[in-house]
């Protein structure tokens, strides 16, 4: 009990005073989580649109495929980012490897398709409750990919937020292609999982106390920007 008492004050200290290791190492996490939750956002919604509305040989399987991808293994993307940038890869010539560039392609391999899974069901609802309606407008699905987004905007919110959950609390990829290479690519999470091993529980209560409310700040910033921005019916 003492062992825990004496580490979380060691934790708080580091967070009060703004740890200069303890900051770099939470920038650099937001930067790499964000970065990949936005290429991934970009990609995601509107592929997830796409397969709710339209049907060709094989949707199916498509739609069965995102669904099984939302619980890719982490390691086992982080081993394919590692070979395509290897070296020896068809993408070494860039020399990303053990590089931020590195851990935010890992991520957003692993963000994409929960983002695109969850917003393929959202639209698909949305589609079938006001498809008549729409085209009635003269809107084909094509045309209202645009429309249902933006009106789905709340709801697919929720779908960025659990991408941006799983990028924030990844370790195993990031550690592959990262290599977790102190003032380079050390994240919250990876450093949490070495100072635990180095005994240093303050530092690595104090980055999980960190990741904690980063992910709660994110949450409530989220709900709030929908808060403000979905439509107001008056009262009758």
């Amino acid at each position: 009990m003492d062992e825990f008492t004496q580490a979380f004050a060691s934790a708080m200290r580091l967070v009060y005073t703004l740890d200069p290791s303890l900051l770099e190492v939470v920038g650099l996490s937001l930067g790499v989580s964000l970065a990949a939750v936005a290429i991934a956002t970009i990609v995601g919604l509107p592929l997830g649109a796409a397969i709710a509305l339209f049907r060709f040989p094989g949707s199916t399987g498509l739609v069965v495929l995102i669904n099984a991808l939302m619980g890719l293994p982490p390691v086992v993307v982080g081993l394919a980012v590692y070979l395509l940038l290897s070296r020896s890869g068809p993408l070494g010539v860039f020399g990303l490897l053990y590089t931020s560039a590195a851990m935010i392609i890992a991520q957003t391999v692993l963000v994409t398709p929960i983002i695109a899974a969850l917003s393929r069901q959202t639209i698909e609802e949305l589609w079938a409750e006001y498809a008549d309606q729409l085209r009635s407008f003269g809107a084909d699905r094509r045309s209202a990919i645009p429309t249902l987004l933006w009106d789905a905007r709340s709801q697919l919110g929720t779908s960025v937020l659990a991408g941006f959950g799983r990028a924030s609390a990844e370790v195993g990829a990031v550690i592959i292609v990262g290599g977790n290479i102190d003032h380079l690519t050390r994240v919250m999470t990876t450093a949490i999982a070495l100072e635990t091993s180095r005994g240093d529980l303050g530092l690595a209560l104090g980055l999980g106390f960190l990741l904690v409310l980063l992910s709660v700040v994110v949450n409530a910033t989220v709900f709030l920007v929908n808060e403000g921005t979905a439509p107001r019916h008056s009262a009758v």
